[in-house]
């Protein structure tokens, strides 16, 4: 009866059979087996194991149940335990390959990247037509940088199985990572068309999509988008931040996401201490802890950090990268560990042993984030900060730091995580980042020497066709003026041209920017005359950049964290005078200053009077408003309070 309710897909009816049958036979491994299978498919791992293990004490023999078992470990993040199961299968069934390919990719997990290719190229000796096993193949080379390998196995992978979503989702992101937007589209594209109900691949479409600046195409998903990541099937929650102002839908996103993807257990709490500990153990967790915003706006905040008060530890899982920045963030904590061959548990059972008392979570839900590791409760509290703008809507994070513009009470109730409210601004600075001497001209930089010069570095995809028309219109007032903006891909350059000439604008007027040393990029900005923000998706680091340099910036504020996050900044250095809420006070003011240049000039008086004093700039007191932040965090939890919203006072401590 139970097999026949699986059969029309009633695995809840399926379930209460299998339990009937446990209980009137006990020794019966075959039920214990299928009770597994039905709570596996229910997603609810733990109890499929306990099923899986009652049958093979019974019968230890039954090959399936191991494999089974091996697969529900896996999912529940006991890896080291899956793989034992694993073999336990293929050393009673030598032929097993799906038992070879699953083995593969749980030694992928732990590292074993050798290990993993054995198991997949044992696979395929077994099966030459093993698709599953050249993907899984692909995923592994792609994790250690050989995309051009990767391409070619998910290739392959297609070759046997021409349709299959996952493989037309894992090569287009590795073609998104060599920059070959276009293709990646193509195969998402694809992807859509095989599975239109397959969420990731819809919302990776419309990711593409948005780097290339092809708005026509996201229009006719647009009542797709609405639903993306919303219902069953989980979205990667970054990628969608851009594309609409939804802080509810945000939120929904990140907690599908979270319960899908991170059903790990965690681990027994640590007893609370009964002293306080003289020093507080800090661990920042990053894939970033190298040549990257992030680790610019956080290099100063670790080097301050008092040291009579807190131990600063720094894991690192991601690419070990040999530059100046990587060198000065080891330099810069007490305690360096680069866990990137570790698995999430075991990065969290190090973090316990090192007594962290507070894991911050420096990167999120963006690139290479080892979120299971806070799924695994790597420490008793657990902060979500900086890399990833937005709730994380997992309750395995206590808090989020913000600011009251960034989060005021009204908006509040989009955020799982308790506030901890900094005074000024959320975001860190460095107030020793060099700008370069040397006396650049706008010749160097392909300008016209007497226009008006519009700014926005932001990354393509922060830029929709709203704020472009916008400032093309601007352009139209303004004469001669120009519009500088960042080279990202070469689709996005023809986009954006066919939308000036669409409007009527001379394509030589956009001026897009090449790459250049960082403090070269920040001396740059004093040629600009107008930093222009972009709706969905503020600037974040490169508002800071524009700002350092004395560049004033013109923004509109939204709903949700990422299109606030200007609107903070600019309060934090005094130039609230800056910030509107509609897209026609945004375009008023930014054409009322290019034509008043005495009220540009006296606004940038202002700003260069106040700008080192300001506290978004005084990395010292930023420092210790936010190790306030830490006491109070610890405090409550010392005390065995419930946890709780968190406001650090405005004074200098």
């Amino acid at each position: 009866m139970g097999i026949a309710w699986a059969g029309i897909g009633n695995v809840e009816a399926a379930l209460d059979c299998y339990q009937t049958a446990v209980h009137l036979k006990p020794d019966y491994c075959d039920a214990h087996y299928n009770l597994g299978n039905a709570l596996s498919e229910l997603d609810q791992f733990q109890q499929a194991i306990n099923a899986y293990k009652q049958g093979l004490a019974h019968n230890f023999e039954h090959v399936e149940t191991h494999y089974n078992l091996g697969n529900a470990l896996a999912r529940s993040g006991d890896f080291s335990e899956a793989i034992i199961y694993y073999q336990h299968a293929i050393t009673r069934a030598p032929d097993y390959v799906d038992a070879y390919n699953n083995m593969g990719r749980v030694k992928a997990e732990v590292g074993d990247q050798t290990g993993a290719t054995d198991c997949y190229l044992q696979a395929l000796r077994l099966n030459p037509d093993c698709a599953d096993a050249y993907n899984n193949m692909g995923l592994t080379l792609a994790d250690q940088d050989q995309l051009q390998s990767a391409i070619n196995l998910y290739r392959k992978a297609l070759a046997i199985q021409p349709d299959t979503p996952d493989v037309l989702y894992n090569l287009g992101v590795t073609l998104n990572k060599v920059g070959d937007l276009k293709a990646a589209f193509d195969h998402f594209r694809r992807g859509v068309k095989v599975q239109p109900e397959n969420a990731s691949i819809h919302s990776q479409k419309l990711y593409q999509q948005a780097l290339m600046c092809d708005w026509p195409g996201i229009a006719e998903d647009q009542q797709a988008l609405m639903s993306l990541g919303l219902r069953d099937s989980e979205v990667e929650p970054f990628i969608l931040l851009s594309l609409e102002d939804a802080p509810e839908r945000h939120r929904l996103r990140a907690a599908t996401y979270a319960q899908k993807k991170f059903s790990q257990n965690p681990l027994i709490d640590a007893p609370r201490p009964s002293k306080k500990p003289e020093r507080l153990r800090i661990g920042y967790f990053s894939a970033d802890f190298h040549e990257h915003p992030v680790a610019y706006l956080m290099a100063k905040i670790l080097e301050l950090h008092d040291r009579d008060q807190f131990a600063i530890y720094a894991y690192s899982f991601g690419a070990n990268k040999a530059d100046a920045m990587r060198s000065r963030l080891i330099e810069a904590v007490d305690t360096f560990a680069d866990v990137r061959a570790m698995t999430d548990k075991e990065v969290a059972l190090l973090a316990r042993s090192d007594e962290i008392d507070i894991a911050i979570d420096l990167t999120g839900y963006t690139q290479n984030n080892r979120t299971g590791i806070f799924a695994c409760r790597a420490a008793a509290i657990q902060i979500n900060f900086l890399g990833y703008p937005g709730t994380m809507g997992a309750d395995f994070m206590d808090y989020i730091i913000a600011d009251k513009n960034l989060i005021p009470d009204r908006l509040r109730h989009h955020y799982s995580e308790n506030i901890l409210c900094m005074p000024h601004a959320y975001m860190p600075t460095d107030n020793t980042r060099k700008i370069s001497s040397r006396a650049l001209t706008r010749a160097d930089m392909g300008l016209p020497e007497d226009a008006f010069v519009f700014c926005c570095f932001n990354d393509s995809y922060k830029i929709k066709e709203m704020e472009f028309g916008i400032w093309m219109r601007l352009l139209r007032q303004i004469s001669g003026s120009v519009l500088w903006l960042r080279k990202a891909n070469h689709w996005f350059e023809a986009n954006l041209i066919a939308e000036a000439e669409k409007r009527h604008i001379d394509p030589a007027r956009l001026i897009f920017a090449d790459r250049i040393p960082m403090d070269e990029h920040l001396a740059r900005h004093t040629l600009a005359d107008l930093f222009l923000d972009t709706f969905a998706f503020n600037a974040h680091t490169t508002a800071t950049e524009a700002l350092w340099a004395g560049l004033p910036l013109v923004t509109k504020v939204g709903q949700g964290f990422a299109t606030r996050v200007a609107a903070s900044l600019l309060s934090a250095v005094g130039l609230p005078e800056l910030i509107t809420e509609k897209a026609d006070d945004y375009e008023a003011l930014i054409l009322a200053l290019a034509t008043d240049p005495l009220r540009l000039a006296a606004i940038r008086q202002k700003f260069a009077a106040n700008r080192l004093s300001a506290p978004l700039f005084d990395t010292e007191l930023f420092t210790r408003h936010l190790e306030n932040g830490y006491q109070q965090a610890y405090q409550n939890y010392f005390e065995g309070q419930p946890t709780e919203n968190i406001t650090v006072g405005a004074k200098t401590l």
